[in-house]
Parts: structure tokens; sequence; C-alpha cells
């Protein structure tokens, strides 16, 4: 029945001896209960072993003596059997758990003497010692030297004593490192001695409660975080599961050095079998649906420094829906849902009207609500049917007042739109599938509303038939397409870049200085009596999530929708053209051979391969029935081999200068190839011969691409143009005629470049690493990063247009979401990757050892290498269905490889 959870808020249970309460000593009506008394640093407790009988918590503070009675009658013959005896005089005692029920403790007041008679009589003198120091610990006036003095009594204890070696699993476990600790539930911290071997990490608490060690074994740990516990970088919590809201334990240390050591070991350990996550890795598998907007969430949290072990900082989840009147809740519906681009305090307008006019009337620092959207004492609203005992424990043994108890959803609800104080966001337990916390299945006596009506279950919408249908329904409000539209509004808010500075204040987003990171510099605060006012201050009053993203979130990709209804400046650009309905299934078939494709991509095998220039293969392009595979090399020629005839049909050479790629126009009557000697090249297959030049560019031409009548062209003279062409007459002689469009500006040679479907977006990788997203239309760059250390060698959009993805010398691939311009995911490769192809999900490479990969982008590792050319791989080509693929390399082959499923 005792558990920490009966102390008081930041005391610790120091250790605990059988005895026997001995009531009405030495009269007719003595009795005696065995039981445990528990030496604590703010209370003496005793547990009874009869479960009717309640425990007895003792304030040291309202205590008038502690001593052993036989200090002044040793020699009394007739007192020896109290010996081992410690009598209590106290002015107030409360009674807790009468008959087993959770209930508000019962207070006594008034002077009672309690003995307690101890099992081990020799251990009193010690245990006097102690309750006498932490009496006058409990005496000092200010909170702040009282914490010093309990502080210094628990570090001496830990001092005297260290971590049990014979509690190892194996003897055969080598030591890495040993020190102090807290293991950290909610409300209670417990302290011990933390040690980590090779194999384990333990913890082992001074007082043996509630088991004499607990273990990780760190061969089960898959995620490990480094916490913010009471606004200091000390805490550590390590999970052993992959998506659970709850760790395996959290701890918290007296140093940082202790908890980065400790951090370090494990981490390097498993570092070895997991790939660490990312606030990006986890956003690129949430776009792209291999998460759900629940899990999304609750990884969100867990990276903002967000426990259910810590309630001061409790994983905070969104009001979703809107509607609680209706008898049936209608997802399709957009007037269901709650704004999520407003903070919840902004929802109604005139509540935000009359705190707009306090905030402009107040002096620094200003803030627009007095409350905060997640607190203990709103985790404890929600869950006091669950959780009872945080709640007494929270609130000095007492229940909130029933009318301001968690009654209704309407009502909580209404008041969270009304309320002049009420903010409040929900918890993860409304997404969840226990609904025990709408529940009172323990029977607890949560007191009469000013109706007379008793506190029982959770009032329910009209739409929901029960506690399990309730959730059930907001699982799926949560996972709706809405939802998931608009998400990424609310992240920007508790997440991202509305969280703080202007844009905080023009999305009416400002709580009190104090709830963010870094609003209060504890260590630059000397008096102990201050810092201790202001931590509990801060900790009541809930915290604001670290800052994960400090540039807009982007939106998540919505699969099958033909259009994104964006307000932004080049939604055009991400919109996808419509289908007419006859289209539509000859496109899903497409789509689903694709998608098998790219299934069973790592079972490319190859087909055949041939020798057929004099260097490096740099361009292939293939005619639309595949019977000519055109290619260009470092050797100045573009030859056309026959797949038929396995034979070189055209060998055509420009110039003595190099080719550096090639395409094929739609019709297959001209090939276009670009050269290191500044020109581009239209060659006619009908006519054997050169037709055209176009002399773009005041250096080598890196790379073409054709679209619509216009062909893009990258140059090392730090330009990329786009030209408008009107094809010439072959037979007349008449040349293409060439109009420049556009002019895009870089600062270094530009090495590859790509056009998204919708030829509105391009892209550019640079000879010093960066990329850049243009706006082709209005010639503009959209965004700039320097993504790679080095040279880009290949850059591509995703089928859909949301993501580029860029690989360069610096053995990296990087992912860009198109829409925002963040850097979403990095994934190192053991070499350089010189050219791709990909679906989103899954990478095709050509490496600089010849070697083809079949990556998989979100989980960050190689599935499948496949032996393929003697040199790098300097170019890929795939067919539309994606089952066949064509390399060039270094070793001057070109090698066709097919799919077989």
């Amino acid at each position: 029945r005792f558990s920490l959870l009966l102390l008081n808020l930041e005391e610790y249970y120091f250790e605990q001896h059988t005895a026997n309460h001995i009531i009405n000593k030495d009269c007719k009506d003595e009795r005696k209960f065995r039981g445990s008394l528990k030496i604590c640093s703010k209370s003496i407790i005793f547990e009874p072993d009869d479960n009717i009988k309640p425990i007895i918590k003792i304030p040291l503070r309202d205590c008038i003596s502690i001593k052993a009675p036989e200090d002044n009658e040793a020699n009394n013959p007739f007192t020896r059997s109290t010996s081992g005896g410690i009598s209590v005089l106290c002015s107030q005692v409360f009674l807790i758990k009468e008959r087993n029920v959770i209930a508000p403790y019962k207070t006594v007041r008034g002077r009672t003497e309690h003995l307690f008679q101890l099992d081990v009589a020799g251990k009193v003198g010690d245990v006097v010692q102690t309750l006498h120091q932490l009496y006058r610990a409990s005496c000092l006036d200010k909170m702040g030297d009282q914490a010093a003095m309990i502080t210094a009594i628990l570090q001496s204890r830990l001092a005297r004593t260290s971590f049990d070696k014979n509690r190892f699993q194996s003897i055969s476990e080598t030591l890495h490192m040993e020190c102090k600790a807290e293991m950290v539930t909610p409300l209670v911290t417990n302290p011990g001695h933390v040690c980590v071997t090779d194999a384990n990490l333990y913890f082992q608490p001074l007082n043996g409660y509630p088991k004499p060690v607990v273990q990780i074994t760190l061969q089960n740990v898959r995620r490990i975080y480094k916490r913010r516990h009471g606004l200091m970088p000390l805490g550590l919590e390590v999970f052993c599961t992959e998506n659970d809201l709850c760790s395996d334990i959290y701890l918290k240390f007296y140093n940082y050095q202790d908890r980065d050591e400790v951090y370090f070991l494990i981490a390097t350990y498993i570092e070895n079998h997991i790939a660490e996550h990312t606030a990006e890795s986890y956003m690129l598998q949430w776009q792209r649906g291999h998460l759900s907007n629940y899990q999304y969430l609750l990884h969100l949290n867990n990276l903002a420094d967000r426990s259910c072990n810590d309630l001061s900082q409790y994983p905070v989840f969104p009001w979703i829906i809107a509607d609680y009147s209706s008898s049936v809740l209608d997802l399709t519906k957009p007037e269901t849902f709650r704004d999520l681009s407003k903070p919840v305090g902004a929802l109604n307008k005139e509540r935000l009207d009359r705190l707009l006019t306090r905030y402009q009337e107040m002096s620094e620092p200003k803030f627009m609500y007095g409350s905060h959207y997640s607190s203990p004492g709103y985790v404890l609203f929600y869950l006091v049917r669950v959780a009872p005992e945080y709640m007494l424990c929270l609130q000095n043994g007492k229940f909130d007042h029933a009318d301001r108890m968690f009654n209704s959803i309407a009502e909580t609800w209404k008041n969270c739109l009304d309320g002049a104080t009420d903010f409040k966001e929900l918890i993860p337990e409304f997404y969840e599938n226990d609904p025990s916390f709408l529940v009172n299945s323990l029977k607890l006596d949560l007191g009469k509303r000013q109706g007379g009506k008793i506190v029982e279950d959770v009032e329910l919408p009209p739409w929901a038939s029960g506690p399990d249908d309730f959730l059930q329904k907001s699982q799926e409000a949560l996972e709706s397409q809405y939802v998931s539209e608009h998400l990424h509004e609310w992240i920007d808010l508790i997440f991202g870049y509305k969280q703080k500075g202007s844009e905080a204040v023009a999305a009416h987003n400002v709580f009190h200085p104090l709830t963010y990171e870094g609003g209060v510099d504890l260590n630059s605060i000397m008096d102990p009596n201050e810092k201790v006012a202001l931590l509990t201050q801060i900790l009541e009053f809930g915290q604001t999530p670290k800052q994960l993203f400090t540039t807009p979130h982007p939106q998540r990709i919505i699969p099958k929708l033909k259009s994104l209804s964006r307000t932004s400046s080049h939604s055009i650009s991400l919109t996808e053209s419509p289908v007419s309905p006859n289209e539509e299934s000859f496109e899903d078939l497409t789509e689903e051979s694709i998608t098998l494709a790219w299934n069973n991509i790592a079972k490319l095998k190859l087909d055949k391969q041939y020798k057929i220039h004099k260097e490096a293969i740099t361009g292939i392009a293939v005619t639309c029935n595949g019977s000519s595979v055109f290619t260009t090399s470092q050797d100045s020629t573009l030859k056309m081999f026959s797949k038929e005839s396995k034979t070189i049909q055209r060998s055509v050479s420009f110039s003595n200068m190099a080719l550096s790629s090639c395409l094929i126009l739609p019709g297959d009557t001209t090939v276009i190839s670009s050269s290191w000697d500044n020109h581009i090249y239209f060659y006619s297959v009908a006519f054997g011969r050169q037709q055209d030049v176009l002399m773009g560019h005041d250096d080598a031409v890196s790379k073409i691409c054709w679209r619509d009548g216009r062909l893009y062209s990258a140059s090392w003279d730090s330009t990329v143009k786009v030209w408008h062409c009107v094809p010439g007459e072959t037979l007349s002689n008449k040349k293409h005629h060439f109009e420049l469009l556009a002019e895009l500006e870089h600062d270094v040679s530009v090495n590859t470049i790509d056009l998204n479907a919708a030829n509105t977006i391009l892209a550019s990788g640079t000879r010093d690493g960066t990329i850049s997203v243009w706006d082709v239309t209005a010639a503009t760059v959209l965004h700039q990063l320097p993504c790679h250390s080095g040279t880009v060698f290949d850059a591509a959009f995703s089928p859909d247009s949301r993501h580029l993805l860029s690989t360069g010398e610096d053995c990296c691939f990087k992912v860009i979401d198109v829409q925002t311009g963040m850097l979403i995911s990095s994934v190192t490769t053991d070499e350089p990757q010189r050219c791709f192809k990909w679906d989103g999900n899954t990478i095709l490479s050509g490496s600089q050892s010849g070697e083809l990969l079949i990556w998989d982008l979100l989980g960050g590792k190689v599935i499948e290498r496949i032996k393929g050319h003697t040199g790098a791989v300097m170019s890929t080509w795939m067919n539309e269905q994606c089952n066949s693929v064509i390399t060039g390399g270094e070793d001057k082959q070109i090698m066709f490889w097919k799919l077989q499923y």
C-alpha cells in the first residue's frame, strides 16, 4: 500500500525498519500493530501489515519531540520491555488509505504520542539521530535552506554506500562506470547508484524500493534521450521499445558529466545496432505515410523532452474535434474540426480580443496567456480516475472541488474555448486504446457537484456509444484527411517556428517567459530560497516543449489527392495535373506496376554488357520502343547501339572534347548532346548528321534536360539557361531557332540539374555542394542550402515532386522538402554515390567502386549490393515501368539490367 506518492513533493524516502506501533502504552487497552516504519526527509510514515488499518504519516515539522524513552530510564527494570522504542509526540497526523480505500487524507489535529518499537533494538540510536537531523531541517524557515540541508544529508548517505556488485547478472561483466543518480517517476525521484557494464545498465535504490535493483539489458535498448529535468540538463531516458509512450527507466544525475558519460556508453553500444532518429528523419517517414499522425506526435514529444515520467513536461496532443453535440460525428466536414493553425487561447475571438487588450497594456516581459496548455495539474485533471494517488500527492492529500473535476468532454472543451484562464490541450491517452481514464472503475468518492450529482464516469458526447467508441472515433479523427492536411500548422505552434519570437506574437502564441527553455538560468540565481521558489513555480506552471523546427513544417503528402489547396506563393508548382476519368484506370495500372517494380528492385539482375567506348560513359538515352541506345562518352563520341543486333550502328564526333550528357527528343528523330567545348549539339537520327549547334555557354556544358519544347542547360560557367526551341525543318536545312527565356545565376560551376513533374521547379547542384531550388517561371531562387561538402554529383525530385534527393562527393545522400526548403534527412554512405534513381522511398544508386546499391532511405541503410562495373558508375537510365535499367561506367561499358520477379 505504501508508495512514494505518500511523500510530499521533493521529499526522499531513506530507510525502513520492521516495527510495532504501540497505542495507549501501559494502559488497559494497550494495542500493538505490526508494520514497517519508514524514515523520509520530511515525515515519518508507518505502514501497518493489516490492510484495514490506515497508514500513519507524521510530518516532521509537526513533531514536538522525538526520543528513545530509555534515554533517561536506562536503569529502570520495568521499562526493559520497551527496548528498541522511539516515542514521537506531535500536534498533527494524517491517516491514509483506511480500509485500503484511496480517498483524501484524514487529518487528526491535537497532541498525540506514538510509540514505535523496532525489531532490531540496536538501531534505535541511529534512527533517532537521523530523525533529529531531519527535524532540524524541516524547522528551518526558508525552503531553500531546508532543501540544502536535506541534500547534504542525502549526499553523505550516498557517499557512504556504493553499488552492490553481487547484483551483476554475470560474473564476467566488465564495469564501465558507476555514479550517483535518482530514478524519476511522476512527481517522485528516488536516489541510488547507477552502474553501466558492457552488457547492462543497473540502478540500485538507496532504500531498496520498489525492488533492490533495476536492470536494463543494453541489447534491448532501442532509443535513448537526454532530458532537461527541473530546467537542468541532467536527465536521461531509456526506451526498450520503438513506439511506446512510456520508457523503461528515467534517470536524473547530479552533474551533466555523469549524465553525458552514461549516455555515451549506452549510445555507443546501440549505435552499432540502431540508426539514431532525428526529428527530420521522423518527419520524412510521416510525410511519406510510414508513420501515423499519432506516432509522429509521439516521436516529436519525445524529441522535445516530453516524458510520461515528468508531469511538468508530459506529452502534449492537440484538441482535434470541435463538435461535441451532434449525434453523428462527420469527419468529412471541416467544421467538425478545431482550427489547428491557432493555439487554444486564440480559438475564441472575443476572449482573444480581451487578452490582447491586456497584453498591449502590459509592461515587459509581456505574455498573452497567464496559464499554460500543459501542466502537472492539467495532466492529473484528465487522469484522476486512474491515477488518484498522484492527484492526492500533488494537492496535499485532497481531490479538487467536484465542479472543477473532469466531468464531461463537452464541458471541458467549452471551458477551453470560453474560460478566462483555461487554455489546455489534450494528452496522448485521448488517442490510445485504454478508456480507463474515462471510467470511475476504482469507485472513488470524487464528491458531489452543485446540483447534487455525484461525480462518476466522464460524460461523453452524443456521437460516442461508450468509452471505447469515443477513443476509436478520436483516433479516426486524428488520422483523418483534414488533420493530415493541417497537423503541420499545430506542430509549428507547439514544436516549431511559431513557438518563439515575432512569429509567436503574430500567431497569438505567447506564454509566460518562465515557461520557455532558457527563460531563466537557475545557475545564475545565488539565493537558494529564490531558486527553490522559482523552480517550484515553473514545475507547477508547465513548460513549453523544446523547439525542434525553426522553419515552417512541411505538409503531409496526401496520396491520390489530385490538387493540394495551398495558399503559398508557389503552390502552383506543387499541384498535380488533373487526370481525366478515362485515363485514371490506365494510370493506376502503371502506378501499380511501378510500385511492384520498386518493391522488388533488389532482384535486379545483369542481362548483358558491352564495351562500346574508349573512355568513361557520361550519358544514356533510349528510343521509345527500346531498340536503340544512344550513349555519350568522355572519348568525345555519341554512339547508337542496337539492342537487337548487339552492334554499334552509328558513331559521331562533334569536336575533340568530351561529351557530358545526352537526351532524345519526343518522336525519336533528334538526339541532343552537351559537350565540354561549351556547345550543345543536335543530331538528326533519320539523316545521320549534325543538324544544329547551340553555342550557349562560356564553359563546359555539364547536363541538359528537355521538357515541353524547352531545353535546360547547366554549365561550369555558373549558369543554368532555359531555352525555347523551335525545331528546324530538316529537308530545307532550316536551323533550329533558339530563344533564351531565363538565366539562373550561381556562384560556382553547376554540375547537375533536374526538373519537377510539372516543369515549374528546377533543382541545381554545384561544385561547392550547394543545392538551389528555383521557380522556373519567375526565374527566382526559392531555397538555397549548403547541402554537401564537395561537388554535387546528382539530384532528382521524387515522383510526387515533394522531396529532392541529392548525392555528392562527401559520401552523403540528402533529402530536402521542396515546399519549405528544409533539410529533412541525411544518410551517410561508405563511398561516393555518383548517380541514382529513386521512387521517394527506395534508392537505386551507382557507386564510385562500380557496385549498384539498393537503399531504404527511411531506415538509412543498404538493403542490397549488386556487383556491376569495374570503375565508377557514371550514368543510369531507367524505363517508365521501372523494370529495366541501363548503366554506363568509367570502365567504358554499358550494362543492361532486368528485374526478375
